[in-house]
């Protein structure tokens, strides 16, 4: 729904020292693979549209490591439609080996100070670091106490992007020259949550990881010289990596380039997986897989699974109407099944820009503009609407209503490909207060009944509405629940940080608690 707020992207590139120029880099050379980073990042703009940035690294300049970076999309942080600022950017920024993110925020401010990579320079280029972060430690405020506990030690940003800074500072301390696995390990030991990084130093190191339960997705591939890495496989296919040769990153691994070698390097053991469902539900691009698993093909699966559970009466006058764009493929598969059109009723004006960026109020009137009900389609029709989640409900509402006034549908069936949100994510999602979600009020005991249902529909102004049950999604995206964090739609939680945060949502739930779970614990 798109007033779900995303997480963030990551993007990585290197050049090795051996061998003939990549094929992948036909049009410049090994020394500017940095202009891979921006293209990598437009492909995974669907993760963050709030700010995007690179580092790159240099060995031929005094400034060894480089970061630029500002608030805004992709095209106009890198001025990609102004082709001399462009070339100027790429120019200033070029290098044998780049990391690249994008963001929107799960915590802190929305400027400038919070954008990524972050980098810490050092006389020591062992300790001239920069990386980029995607996901969230649930143990932030511990770990953020813990730094403030250090006597002379200060946090300037309110986000646990700047105490995973400190904390691989700290491993570097001193005489201290800890291998990859050696720093990860450390770090793994003290962070709860999601934390995939990419990380790039002033000798020219660059480490890839993916936390030890594989929260978050994060793919590699190699071509010749040319190493890439980034949040979703379509960043590498449409780099040209051939299809085959792109491969998830184990949960508790990193890749480790450095100059002339890689290699994949065990740091945790990683018995448990916990990959976020939601990814395939809603997140990732619908071109990418994950973990071997297709977003598309997931998708349609949950559009199978709504269409054996559809009791609507089919007539001449029924037609399946998906919310662009994610839910489409869901659309389309259930209505392929059940022997209806599916039919483009909504069409999206893609330059209102994110309804989820801004408050509630503001998040409405865009909702007003986001979505035009086409009446030619839609006058006097049984609606079935597709749609891939209901969070807060705010776009779902003015959506009903407008197909009403404006298009004149005579019936409107809500149907999501998603059981109901119930609980917080404190795993990359902005979604951290029980308060803030639709479905809790209508399940106390989180149940989901047909009651339940019918007191929702009545609230969102539809004729019926149905939620897909838990044990559907397991099956649409094809892992076994076990492998899958849920938390969301069941309120359990797979780290032990997860966990105490749910149960202090639940109390400030009850108690009319504001803000965000994490800054009650301070």
């Amino acid at each position: 729904m798109s007033d779900l707020h995303h997480e963030c992207g990551l993007a990585a590139v290197y050049h090795l020292v051996e061998g003939d120029p990549s094929p992948l880099c036909t049009s410049h050379g090994p020394d500017e693979v940095s202009r891979l980073v921006p293209r990598m990042l437009l492909d995974i703009q669907n993760r963050g549209q709030l700010s995007a940035g690179m580092t790159v690294w240099n060995p031929a300049r005094s400034q060894l490591l480089t970061t630029y970076k500002e608030v805004g999309s992709v095209s106009e942080v890198f001025r990609m439609n102004h082709r001399g600022k462009y070339e100027s950017l790429m120019e200033q920024h070029s290098g044998r080996a780049a990391i690249g993110h994008v963001r929107y925020a799960t915590c802190g401010a929305d400027d400038r100070g919070y954008a990524q990579p972050l980098e810490r320079p050092h006389v020591h280029k062992r300790k001239w670091f920069a990386f980029g972060f995607n996901g969230q430690l649930a143990n932030y405020p511990e770990l953020r106490a813990e730094v403030l506990a250090e006597g002379d030690s200060h946090l300037v940003r309110d986000n646990d992007t700047e105490v995973i800074m400190h904390a691989i500072g700290r491993e570097l301390a001193g005489d201290a020259d800890p291998s990859p696995v050696e720093l990860l390990a450390a770090l793994s030991r003290r962070f709860d949550g999601a934390w995939n990084l990419a990380i790039l130093d002033a000798r020219g190191r660059m480490i890839v990881a993916r936390d030890p339960l594989g929260i978050r997705p994060l793919e590699y591939a190699r071509l010749g010289p040319l190493v890439a890495a980034a949040s979703e496989s379509v960043a590498l296919l449409n780099l040209g990596f051939p299809a085959d040769s792109i491969r998830s990153l184990e949960p508790g691994t990193a890749l480790v380039v450095d100059g002339a070698t890689t290699s994949v390097e065990r740091f945790a053991a990683s018995a448990e997986r916990a990959h976020c469902f939601f990814e395939w539900i809603y997140f990732a691009n619908v071109a990418s897989t994950m973990d071997e698993r297709s977003v598309y093909l997931s998708r349609k699966r949950l559009g199978e699974e709504l269409a054996r559970a559809e009791t609507v009466p089919i007539d001449a006058d029924t037609v399946v109407v998906p919310v662009p764009d994610t839910s489409k493929a869901a659309a389309d598969s259930m209505a392929y099944q059940l022997a209806i059109p599916c039919v483009e009723g909504l069409i999206r004006n893609r330059y209102t820009g994110r309804t989820f960026i801004d408050g509630a109020a503001s998040r409405r009137q865009k909702a007003e503009t986001k979505y035009t009900p086409l009446r030619e389609v839609l006058e006097g029709r049984r609606v079935i609407l597709v749609e891939d989640s209901i969070v807060r409900s705010t776009t779902m509402k003015v959506l009903l209503g407008r197909m009403r006034s404006l298009g004149l549908a005579r019936e409107i069936h809500v149907r999501v490909a998603c059981p109901p949100i119930l609980a917080p994510c404190f795993y990359g999602i902005d979604m951290s207060t029980i308060d803030e979600l639709f479905a809790p009020e209508f399940m106390p005991d989180n149940a989901l009944t047909e009651g339940a249902q019918a007191e929702m529909a009545a609230r969102l102004g539809a004729d019926s509405l149905r939620y897909l049950p838990v044990e559907a999604v397991a099956r649409s995206i094809g892992l076994d629940a076990g492998s899958l964090c849920q938390a969301c739609i069941t309120g359990r939680y797979p780290t032990a940080a997860g966990a105490r945060l749910y149960d202090l949502a639940v109390s400030q739930g009850s108690h009319g608690g504001a803000g965000r779970t994490y800054e009650a614990v301070r």
